[in-house]
């Protein structure tokens, strides 16, 4: 991760900048060469667009903001009612203490973006993460796939912050829908390697009618995948304030589309190759290890029923908004 911010790759353009296709094949592309890596430096980027967008008030359209050389941000905002972050106000700025799980790059993050209740209040707060107050919780990431993410427990005592934005703000704002899809961006990029151990056994010529018309229908899911990505870049910069209300019913979207492309892959590759790959090649055993755990950052029909209701509640069209 080190070497992937210090060659400049992570300095991405902002969503809604008239780039957002070029950010998200960034993202794509690192996933593409390694899922944990891909997941690791979309959380960087995400910060970093989360900064501009709250800490400065504005996006600006032309700049790019960057983290300063060596800092590798994260943003930890899952929640679980077993475990509450809080903050208190003092002197000068915030303190944060408790316990904050699911922190994706735990030992090697050096700042992240942390959700925390202030009062009955949810607020986003920074964190520069000094190893004396912010401490990673040994045996708390037990996972398989993703094992190398290091995303277990990490627990505050007394740490500074400050806040960014005002409480609430940082899931209300457009650039919380514009940043879901740059997930989906990475899960897209895991997919297609995934997929690859397939075209380069029919390229072999080793493939059956079989194995085929697996490839066959693989390619359908990841073409539909990446049309759904380019779309949506496109309406994000030609509306990256969310004027006409889309951004959370197109960020659902693709992430279902994208989660359904990457779910088939996974299932037609292993039933064409069978168990083969998966016991002998070691990188595409991880791979698909990594991805499995990876899509469950989906939550499935949950996310499903959501943008059901969102789509109750508008105007029925056979063509999508502009």
């Amino acid at each position: 991760m080190n070497s992937l911010a210090s060659s400049g790759r992570l300095d991405l353009p902002l969503p809604g900048s008239g780039r957002t296709l070029e950010r998200w094949r960034a993202m794509a592309e690192i996933a593409y060469e390694d899922t944990v890596l891909g997941r690791l430096a979309e959380a960087h980027a995400d910060a970093v667009a989360i900064i501009a967008e709250l800490g400065d008030g504005r996006v600006d359209a032309t700049d790019r903001p960057v983290a300063a050389p060596g800092e590798i941000w994260g943003v930890w905002a899952a929640e679980a009612p077993s475990s509450v972050l809080r903050a208190r106000e003092v002197s000068g700025g915030w303190l944060l203490d408790g316990r904050k799980l699911w922190c994706s790059g735990a030992s090697i993050c050096t700042h992240a973006l942390v959700t925390a209740l202030a009062g009955e209040q949810r607020a986003l707060f920074a964190v520069p993460l000094d190893r004396a107050v912010a401490h990673p919780v040994p045996g708390t990431w037990s996972a398989v796939g993703m094992s190398e993410s290091d995303s277990g427990a990490v627990d505050f005592d007394n740490a500074p912050a400050r806040m960014l934005g005002i409480p609430g703000e940082y899931l209300s704002r457009p650039g919380f829908w514009h940043g879901a899809i740059g997930v989906a961006a990475c899960w897209y990029g895991s997919a297609c390697a995934v997929a690859e151990a397939l075209h380069r056994y029919a390229a072999a010529g080793q493939a059956d009618d079989h194995a085929l018309a697996h490839l066959g229908a693989v390619t359908a899911a990841l073409s539909t995948g990446y049309a759904s990505l380019s779309v949506a870049a496109h309406a994000v910069d030609a509306d990256p304030r969310d004027a006409a209300g889309m951004a959370r019913v197109r960020a659902r979207s693709v992430r279902a589309v994208i989660e359904q492309a990457a779910t088939e892959t996974l299932d037609r590759v292993g039933r064409a190759l069978g168990a083969g790959p998966l016991c002998g090649d070691s990188v595409h055993a991880r791979r698909v290890a990594d991805l499995t755990v990876y899509l469950r950052q989906s939550h499935a029909e949950r996310d499903l029923a959501a943008l059901g209701r969102d789509q109750a509640e508008k105007e029925f069209s056979w063509l999508p908004s502009r």
